[in-house]
């Protein structure tokens, strides 16, 4: 228990903090459930929990970084519409924080902590959380976007990608799905090429495909390991040029498509010219990653 609020572990209650993240997060209430539900099953070795309030009207999920054990994330902040202006998102940030100092975490960042998390930062429409936080003594320290991917478009079509496959093809590059059997191997290409993150959420994703040329893998892209979001991506330094990169994400965008979404989210965008150019992408959603050092 903390404080007067009577703050305890909510851990074990991922259906009623999806259900109370999908009344406060006005902006991601569809999804909400299945946000909480993915932040409530991270890899094996991180160290994380959820504080609520006794009538889980208020809750935080908080985690610490596997790769820097030293930095803790403020994960999902939810605060009941009805149940506002009475303190209760700051001390539930407050009592993160102490659990994140008994975890030897010495700085904490509001901000996604890879590879398991719900949103790069604070969605910027998100003012009085973002108010908040700066009340707190967080700092603002870098701006992030997604970019929308529009899934009724030509590009996202799976039949209009025959004719770029086939070209592919003639290069000797097979554009494949990554069923079960092939998904410990695309792991650890992607282990290789790039970390241990992108080769979590790859292995993990709803959809997986990738490029093989002469029976290597040269290519990969993934969707759904964040929910109905689109990423990672890579293609290895070797096969650039090709197209392959372009093949992928379409192929992604499509298999979302004939799951029946109407978009995709595009997170944590670096390449902004590439997903415009191939697939129509705009740059939509903006967020505010903050940090604070705990003394």
């Amino acid at each position: 228990m903390t404080g007067n609020l009577g703050i305890r572990d909510a851990s074990g209650d991922v259906a009623a903090l999806g259900e109370l993240a999908a009344a406060a997060l006005t902006f991601d209430a569809a999804e909400a459930p299945r946000l909480v539900a993915r932040l409530a099953a991270p890899p094996a070795d991180r160290r994380w929990t959820a504080l609520a309030t006794p009538d889980l009207d208020a809750a935080v999920i908080t985690s610490v970084s596997t790769r820097a054990p030293s930095i803790g994330h403020i994960d999902l902040l939810a605060v009941d519409p009805g149940a506002r202006g009475a303190g209760r998102g700051r001390a539930l940030v407050e009592a993160a924080q102490e659990w994140l100092r008994g975890e030897g975490v010495t700085t904490v960042r509001v901000a996604g902590n890879p590879p398991c998390y719900a949103w790069p930062g604070i969605d910027v429409r998100y003012t009085a959380a973002a108010c908040l936080f700066e009340s707190l003594g967080y700092e603002r320290e870098q701006v992030a976007w997604n970019m929308t991917a529009d899934l009724s478009t030509a590009a996202c079509d799976e039949r209009a990608l025959a004719d770029d496959v086939e070209r592919l093809a003639g290069k000797g590059v097979a554009v494949l799905a990554a069923g079960p059997g092939e998904r410990a191997a695309v792991g650890a290409f992607v282990r290789e090429e790039w970390n241990e993150s992108w080769a979590w959420e790859a292995e993990q994703a709803t959809g997986c495909h990738y490029a093989s040329r002469d029976g290597e893998i040269i290519g990969f892209a993934a969707w759904g390991a964040r929910p109905a979001w689109f990423g990672p991506m890579g293609t290895a330094p070797a096969a650039r040029g090709l197209g392959v990169g372009g093949v992928l994400l379409r192929r992604c965008l499509a298999e979302m498509r004939a799951a029946g979404l109407a978009s995709a989210q595009i997170s944590w965008v670096g390449p902004l010219r590439f997903y415009s150019g191939v697939v129509g992408a705009r740059a939509e959603r903006v967020f505010w990653l903050y940090r604070r050092d705990l003394r």
